[in-house]
């Protein structure tokens, strides 16, 4: 079986013309270009992950939302705007497609330990500690009334047994 080789313009504009395919299907661009449907979604899938993995080094996106960040992308924001104040700040903003007050949420949450969560962690095993050993007191405290009256049971049954010898 041949298999073709494509150029890279080729591929280029194949993945251009996919991404911007509408409400057409993967197939129909496949058709149409006169390759194989597996080919299109491979490169799709190539290109994806060079996207992903050199997304931090490429710089911030312009057409995505920026609440489709991903974390990397919005660590690299508040990297370039963190000197920035006032109108310089609102012209960055206004470039990238951001709102302060979307940095000052991203810095917040990057700055953020998680303490809160460590604080409400350490509050539940405190009360998960308590409850163990309320627990454990209860269950000695039964135990020790099960063994007192497994005692008076054995001394019930001698007193008895000895009660019945002496009336023979």
């Amino acid at each position: 079986m041949q298999r073709n080789r494509y150029t890279s313009e080729f591929r280029e504009q194949a993945l251009s013309k996919a991404r911007q395919r509408g409400p057409r299907t993967l197939e129909s661009v496949a058709n149409e270009l006169n390759i194989s449907l597996g080919s299109l979604k491979g490169w799709l899938k190539a290109s994806n992950h060079k996207v992903v993995d050199s997304a931090p080094l490429m710089g911030l996106p312009s057409d995505k939302a920026a609440q489709q960040w991903s974390p990397a992308q919005r660590l690299l924001a508040l990297n370039e705007s963190h000197h920035l104040q006032g109108p310089a700040l609102h012209a960055w903003c206004r470039e990238k497609g951001l709102f302060e007050h979307q940095l000052k949420h991203w810095r917040e949450a990057f700055c953020s330990t998680s303490e809160p969560n460590a604080h409400q962690a350490k509050a539940e095993l405190r009360e998960l500690k308590d409850r163990n050993e309320q627990l454990q007191r209860d269950l000695r405290r039964k135990d020790r009334a099960l063994a007192e009256t497994a005692a008076l049971l054995v001394l019930q049954k001698k007193f008895r047994a000895l009660l019945e010898d002496e009336d023979k």
